[in-house]
């Protein structure tokens, strides 16, 4: 399965938009305000879970490797956590600047050459919350646009810390993001326990720009994901839609869902994935999950495609998607027998994780305030 290119293009924005704030000649001398603004934006997530170039799982030419299984969502969760280190490149710009004493100014982008505005307001509401700062970025000579030329919106509060922060690359760099068209991602963080959780992050990107299906079946639309950390554990789930997905049969249009947690200390993880249609409007984890596990959806399809296949066929064929999948610091190790104590309590901890509804993520539509 192939992602499209523009998803890889979002984790080069760190450095476009330190670049941004850099460019920035009118601002005032430099003054750093380490207390201010948080050290940190995102939940760092353990590499067993999120590392995309793991390799492992058996590899018989009639067995669907574990890795063939399970990378796709190791991918999923590392773009997700790159959108994360974005904002923290972000935060790390507003610090180095001072931005935060300003009103407006104007500035030209090194990126596109393109005319930018910069606005900062403080006491601002936006959902309910009123946060002690919210910083604007629009493209000057599109704010007549129905986005108003919004390239980035910030806000913030540090006691304890919490932030939204939205993202339009194509009004960031209309030079180098023209291909991201429409599409905008958004990441909330919050440190201050509400879910249970030390620190937690929810990562939405919506309006990916569809790759021609005769060349990638399965580019990715929407994506929406939750990471929380509870001491050197990491919980994960979440969705991607891919409304062009196919597999053995002619149904188009799935949903990857996902749980999965992992351990820093100890690098290892466990997760479960399903492939819900991308129109199902359910939010029951058994559904999600077991109804439309990998190994379900695969043996349905693979019975139509094949009547004549046997049952010992298509068990060997998917013997590596039994549930729950097993990973240490190398990649996958095995399917549905946990490898020891430190991973089955990993497998414990999935249960109480449930994906999105995939109908909403299919529909999700990111939008600035």
């Amino acid at each position: 399965m192939k992602l499209s290119k523009s998803i890889f293009h979002f984790l080069s924005l760190a450095l476009i938009l330190s670049m941004i704030m850099m460019s920035c000649d009118e601002n005032p001398a430099i003054v750093t305000q380490q207390d201010l603004l948080p050290e940190a934006f995102g939940v760092d997530i353990p590499s067993s879970i999120s590392d995309q170039t793991l390799l492992g799982g058996r590899t018989e030419a009639d067995t669907l490797s574990g890795n063939q299984v399970y990378q796709h969502m190791n991918t999923f969760i590392a773009i997700g956590e790159g959108a994360s280190d974005i904002v923290e490149s972000i935060i790390l710009a507003i610090r180095v600047h001072n931005i935060e004493s300003l009103q407006v100014l104007s500035y030209q982008s090194d990126d596109d050459g393109r005319i930018k505005n910069m606005e900062v307001l403080e006491n601002v509401e936006h959902e309910g919350i009123t946060w002690e700062h919210q910083l604007t970025i629009t493209d000057a000579d599109s704010e007549a646009n129905a986005d108003g030329g919004k390239a980035m919106q910030v806000f913030w509060s540090s006691n304890p810390i919490k932030g939204i922060a939205i993202i339009k690359p194509f009004n960031i760099d209309r030079l180098h993001e023209a291909g991201a068209g429409e599409a905008i991602y958004r990441v909330d963080y919050s440190e201050s326990g509400e879910l249970g959780y030390d620190s937690h992050m929810e990562v939405s990107i919506s309006n990916l720009p569809l790759a021609d299906p005769t060349i990638d079946q399965y580019s990715m639309q929407t994506l929406r994901m939750f990471a929380g950390r509870k001491g050197d554990v990491v919980d994960v789930y979440g969705n991607s839609n891919h409304p062009n997905a196919k597999f053995f049969t002619e149904d188009m249009g799935f949903n990857w869902a996902f749980t999965a947690s992992g351990s820093h200390a100890s690098d290892v993880g466990a997760a479960e994935v399903g492939l819900p249609p991308s129109d199902l409007n359910n939010t029951n984890r058994t559904t999600l999950l077991e109804d439309y596990s990998i190994k379900n959806v695969f043996t349905r399809q693979i019975r139509t495609a094949w009547p004549s296949a046997t049952q010992s066929m298509i068990d060997a064929y998917l013997h590596n998607t039994d549930a729950p999948g097993y990973f240490d610091g190398n990649g996958f190790m095995s399917a549905g027998m946990s490898p020891g104590a430190g991973w089955g309590a990993l497998a414990t901890r999935l249960k109480a994780l449930t994906p999105y509804n995939p109908l909403d993520i299919s529909n999700m539509v990111v939008t600035f305030k």
